[in-house]
């Protein structure tokens, strides 16, 4: 497979001149569909951003993409296009509600569902091309263990799994991070109850999970809050917004609004962990190393 042009030396001598800092890279994951993933994606990234944040999404489930639909949004190119060779990863990078930037996948293509490691590798080595000044990249995994979201959360700082009230979602949810743990190396995951009905059965779904984790996995569950059911997102949803655009006072978008204030003040690795991760040559202190070739 010829290299891509995003991945050029020349590209790579640019970010050299032109240092930026560090990028905060949160993977987004749940062990089922239909927990609300992608609207926590949106929301969180969306709620980064009127905090005055620079915020990237990048919707990574490759195969079956959805941002731009929840978004209404209408893309020329998404992360196909660039895979193939028709366009670079800059190309793909569009610009939605208040500023946000959106790499869009693709829908219904079956090759983009399960890539091989050595694309997704490429891909994420790709980032460090980009010419944004960036705050945070928000990785829109897919649901599930596909080796698409295993490989994508390592290569994220922080991974963040979306779980509801329901007994298939907390025991996906078990079956997803005991992956990351045992399989991944992910000793550290965020967990964020959606759809619930208040703080303390947000805090129950997360000690359900936690207390089987903690007696079976060598991991460090933290609860980052929760999501109450909402009927302004479901509104939004139909009519292709986000609920902190276009409700900014409900209950969901206070929640995402503290949710988004929690993030903020994590800390942002300055080193290189040693393998493969996002923005690796934006690392403070460290050379590039993001020419691939």
């Amino acid at each position: 497979m010829p290299v891509p042009e995003f991945m050029s030396d020349q590209a790579a001598g640019l970010r050299r001149l032109h240092p930026v800092s560090p990028v905060r890279v949160i993977a987004v994951a749940s062990g089922k569909g239909g927990v609300g993933k992608s609207n926590v994606s949106v929301n969180l990234a969306l709620s980064l951003v009127r905090m005055g944040r620079k915020v990237m999404l990048l919707d990574a489930d490759f195969g079956l993409g959805n941002l731009d639909v929840l978004l209404g949004l209408q893309p020329e190119y998404n992360i196909s296009h660039m895979l193939e060779g028709r366009c670079t990863l800059q190309d793909t990078i569009i610009e939605g509600p208040l500023g946000l930037q959106i790499i869009p996948a693709a829908s219904g293509r079956k090759r983009m569902a399960d890539l091989p490691a050595n694309e997704l590798m490429g891909l994420v080595h790709g980032f460090s091309q980009l010419k944004q000044d960036l705050d945070v990249l928000v990785v829109d995994s897919a649901a599930g263990i596909a080796g698409n979201v295993t490989i994508l959360s390592q290569a994220a700082q922080e991974v963040l799994v979306v779980v509801c009230n329901e007994p298939a979602s907390i025991t996906d949810a078990y079956a997803l991070i005991k992956v990351l743990s045992q399989d991944c190396g992910v000793h550290r995951v965020q967990v964020l109850a959606n759809d619930v009905r208040n703080g303390i059965e947000g805090r129950e779904v997360f000690e359900h999970l936690n207390r089987v984790a903690e007696r079976f996995l060598d991991v460090t569950l933290n609860y980052l809050g929760f999501v109450p059911h909402d009927e302004a997102l479901r509104s939004a949803v139909k009519r292709q917004l986000a609920v902190v655009h276009c409700s900014p006072g409900s209950p969901a978008s206070q929640a995402f609004a503290d949710i988004a204030r929690k993030v903020d003040e994590w800390d942002i690795p300055r080193v290189p962990r040693g393998g493969l991760e996002f923005f690796v040559d934006r690392m403070v202190g460290m050379p590039n190393l993001a020419a691939v070739g």
